[in-house]
């Protein structure tokens, strides 16, 4: 299973918890509803059975509402593994993701800069330039907003440009990380009988253990971000210097 996959498949999953909960909620509301329409509106309270029941309605109803911001957080946290973008260096098309982000990201300095010469042009007047600005892809509602003065400047603003070439560099150096992972192979090695996989096309550290490792062994691991994955059947980690290190130390330790 790809991340994709594994992306939707969690998507899914927050889906199925929301439809649930939303279930479970609606049938609290309805059983609440159906006891208290045994009590005539504006009937006081009588005696300590009357007083219980009451407020089997009034627990049954909070039910309902725990239920109901249960759903709606499953439904926020599907909404986000939906809409997650982000680009992972152990993706199996990280390189070309990366290039076309670069590409777009390159297209929109070359576009700022070429609309910022357009509106600084005082060769032409204002109608002309709205009208290349249009001929360039702006809408006539974009191009009244570059044309018009904000903070005493026209145009995009100086710091649109840097931040945006500021994520050109980070995207270019990410770009060339990804490309010099993929093409560098696993390094497989063992350390006191528990194998060790330095996996740089998946950007993963990942340790076999021939059984479960003991609960000090565990917890050291969590502590240094290593997570136990039943995809791979091993404990793993992102690839860095640190976590290399940090492992070798652990299981050299082990054996002593």
């Amino acid at each position: 299973m790809n991340r994709e996959e594994r992306q939707q498949a969690r998507t899914d999953r927050y889906r199925e918890l929301a439809d649930n909960a939303r279930k479970q909620s609606e049938q609290c509301y309805k059983q609440s509803e159906a006891m208290a329409s045994v009590i005539p509106m504006g009937q006081p309270v009588h005696g300590q059975a009357d007083r219980n029941y009451r407020e089997k309605i009034w627990n049954k109803m909070g039910q309902s509402v725990k239920a109901s911001e249960k759903a709606d957080y499953y439904e926020r946290k599907a909404e986000a593994a939906e809409n997650n973008n982000a680009i992972y260096l152990d993706d199996d098309n990280a390189v070309e993701k990366l290039e076309r982000k670069l590409a777009e990201l390159v297209k929109a300095q070359e576009d700022m800069k070429a609309a910022n010469k357009v509106v600084k042009n005082k060769k032409q007047t204002e109608e002309e330039k709205k009208a290349r600005l249009v001929e360039m892809g702006y809408s006539e509602k974009s191009a009244v907003e570059l044309l018009t003065p904000c903070y005493g400047h026209i145009g995009f603003p100086s710091f649109s440009l840097s931040n945006n070439n500021a994520n050109i560099n980070r995207i270019k150096k990410r770009l060339e990380l990804a490309k010099r992972m993929k093409a560098t192979p696993e390094k497989e090695y063992t350390i006191n009988g528990v194998r060790v996989v330095e996996n740089y096309p998946e950007n993963r550290l990942q340790v076999f253990f021939d059984d479960i490792p003991a609960k000090e062994i565990r917890d050291s691991l969590k502590q240094h971000g290593f997570r136990w994955s039943r995809h791979n059947s091993c404990w793993q980690s992102y690839m860095n210097r640190r976590n290399i290190d940090f492992i070798k130390e652990l299981l050299e330790e082990t054996e002593a």
